[in-house]
């Protein structure tokens, strides 16, 4: 076991909202007791099992999207109905929350619903803590995986007018993306043309 490293859990929390799993405290020293003793003693709170986020932090309201990214690995990021949450793009609630992840991930996790599809680094943003898709890839993701099209539409036209994202940014996506997403964005855009 390496030895406790306070610094070192500080500065994994701080990069994910001051949220971290057991596996990255034990990379710095901490085992399970010692978490126990520092909960106990009211320095961490346990958010869900082998999740904790440090009291220094207040906890977010994206407590739920945390614990699924911990739980999923470090490759994983939010995605479709999640991220356009975190952007505040949609009136639409997801029952699950929507994770994407490389192909080789475990497929099961209760309440996380896993995306497998291929994801570019430019293709990935942080937002307050969180690993999300970008604005453009979350429109496509959720037009491609058959949310209601006026949802799509709102989103679209919600992320041009809060300047989240440009009209010539979709329409890369719409080229890279194809099909049922190309469709959908296009008509979004053709919607706001004066």
């Amino acid at each position: 076991m390496p030895k406790t490293d306070h610094d070192a859990l500080y500065q994994i929390a701080e990069s994910q909202g001051g949220y971290f799993a057991t596996r990255q405290a034990r990379r710095a020293g901490f085992s399970r007791d010692l978490l126990s003793y520092h909960a106990k003693a009211g320095q961490l709170d346990r958010i869900a099992h082998g999740i904790y986020r440090l009291r220094r932090f207040p906890a977010s309201p994206y407590e739920d999207l945390f614990v699924a990214l911990l739980r999923t690995g470090p490759r994983s990021v939010i995605s479709h109905a999640s991220a356009l949450g975190v952007y505040d793009l949609t009136d639409a609630l997801p029952t699950q929350v929507h994770v994407t992840v490389p192909r080789t991930a475990s497929r099961r996790r209760e309440g996380i619903r896993l995306h497998t599809k291929a994801i570019e680094s430019s293709e990935i943003t942080t937002r307050d803590g969180l690993a999300v898709t970008t604005v453009p890839r979350t429109i496509a993701d959720v037009a491609a995986a058959g949310l209601a099209e006026e949802f799509v539409i709102q989103a679209v036209h919600q992320a041009i007018d809060r300047g989240l994202v440009g009209p010539d940014e979709l329409r890369t996506a719409r080229e890279k993306y194809g099909g049922r997403a190309a469709r959908i964005i296009a008509q979004a855009l053709r919607d706001m043309d004066p």
